[in-house]
């Protein structure tokens, strides 16, 4: 059949980029502290930082914003979003939230008793918080491939169901608080669980009386990957995919600026808990809003209720993982060492193989994210030793396993020549590499601290 296989729109209105020179560029990454974050974005040439509320939103989108009444009030978008997303997801109970750390401190604050444990599939930084605010432990449970960057498994991000039992077998069920599934795990490279271990890993909960809630953040990409990966999905649409995905979860929290194409937005959904979705609902009016807006302006809710539509288009989806996987396969070519196989929303480069020379306590990671944007002015982001923090009880960093550097790709936003000029630049900085020092902290928040620190 005919196929017209490219980006499935077109550009309608421009945004210039940066051009510092490197003098400029060396002087903007003292001035923030070598830390990314700090970067003013009148600074950045290519902002590799986030996908949260980067996503270029389109002409619908906007038209749906421009055509809502401003009311705190049972509104049309409201309506619209809840109707899209329960026939999306199968979950009955859809409570807006603005954005996905408040979706987290519901489900925190509603489902952990002090002391019981959170196993999940990896941590992720705001997640992990929240669960530790409320009194929970967090335990890694996902496979162990999933911390070897050269590992070429295309299911990272499955829970390992044998560590599972064992947490379960050692505390017992009335212990675990409910299990944290992410969909393409972040801090592992953006890798997929497959739809074997979701089921498996629900049917296995269901026995034993334990939760399971996805962080469907980047459910539509996890979906992509299923139907590029597993045979029996090659010809299933999106949807269908994403709708088998959520029958093995009893609810989920989503930060809507990811998949759902929106710059600020996320949910809380239930599939039919009616207390949980009640207490969330009560939570929601104490911290966030009313229980129609979650804290949104009704224009935010109608661009929300567009996007979750525009992100289930097949075309839309591929053109988007496609992306990632050839910013990927120019580093690869060029010997520049990433997690692989390369995940859905963004590359990560391995610092630990690209800094051999740095110890993690010299925080090789945040040092090449500075390096990157020295050399290129592209902004990229730390995920390793600063990210993951300190133990409380000894005061020394973690050292996790990854040490990375996260090129998140905006969605609907760069074009593929821009993602040739971010790889040319790593691969010449990666020549360059022996040249590269450390860093250390200057100042250091007690939470978070990869928002904040500065280092010298």
């Amino acid at each position: 059949p005919y196929a017209f296989d490219t980006f499935p729109y077109e550009i309608h209105t421009i945004e210039h980029i940066a051009h510092l020179d490197r003098r400029e560029r060396e002087q903007a990454i003292r001035a923030a502290g070598y830390n990314t974050f700090l970067l003013r974005s009148a600074e950045v040439a290519i902002d590799l930082l986030t996908d949260s509320g980067t996503s270029a939103m389109s002409t619908d989108q906007w038209a749906a914003c421009d055509a809502t009444r401003a009311t705190t009030g049972n509104s049309a978008a409201y309506q619209k979003l809840v109707a899209n997303l329960q026939d999306i997801t199968g979950y009955e109970y859809i409570i807006p939230t603005h954005q996905g750390r408040a979706a987290e401190h519901l489900l925190s604050s509603i489902l952990i008793k002090p002391g019981q444990l959170v196993p999940g599939n990896m941590y992720f930084t705001t997640t992990k918080l929240h669960q530790e605010l409320a009194g929970g432990v967090f335990a890694d449970v996902i496979v162990d491939q999933a911390h070897d960057p050269d590992d070429d498994f295309p299911w990272k991000g499955n829970i390992d169901l044998e560590k599972l039992r064992a947490l379960v077998d050692e505390h017992g069920a009335e212990k675990i608080a409910y299990v944290s599934f992410e969909h393409c795990v972040n801090m592992a490279g953006g890798q997929p669980a497959s739809m074997d271990n979701m089921k498996a890993v629900y049917a296995w909960c269901q026995g034993q009386g334990i939760p399971l809630i996805f962080d469907a953040t980047r459910c539509v990409e996890n979906a992509r990957m299923i139907q590029s990966r597993d045979l029996r999905y090659h010809d299933v649409k999106i949807r269908d995919i994403l709708r088998e995905m959520m029958l093995y979860g009893d609810g989920c929290t989503v930060s809507g600026k990811k998949d759902f194409l929106i710059n600020i937005g996320g949910i809380q959904a239930f599939r039919d808990n009616a207390d949980w979705a009640d207490r969330a609902r009560h939570l929601l009016r104490l911290y966030e809003g009313n229980v129609t807006d979650g804290g949104l302006a009704t224009a935010d809710v109608a661009a929300m209720a567009r996007g979750v539509e525009e992100m289930l288009n097949d075309r839309y989806i591929r053109s988007r993982v496609a992306q990632t996987r050839l910013l990927g396969q120019m580093l690869i070519d060029g010997g520049v060492p990433i997690v692989r196989p390369p995940g859905g929303h963004a590359i990560f480069l391995n610092a630990r193989r690209f800094l051999p020379h740095i110890d993690q306590d010299e925080f090789p990671s945040q040092t090449l994210a500075a390096e990157i944007y020295v050399e290129t002015g592209v902004r990229t982001m730390e995920r390793g030793n600063v990210s993951k923090g300190r133990n409380p009880e000894t005061g020394e960093n973690y050292r996790p396993a990854l040490e990375l550097v996260r090129l998140t790709i905006p969605r609907r936003v760069y074009s593929n020549d821009h993602m040739r000029g971010v790889a040319e630049g790593i691969i010449r900085l990666y020549q360059r590499r022996d040249e590269i020092r450390g860093l250390r902290f200057v100042y250091e928040p007690a939470q978070l601290r990869f928002f904040q620190a500065r280092f010298e």
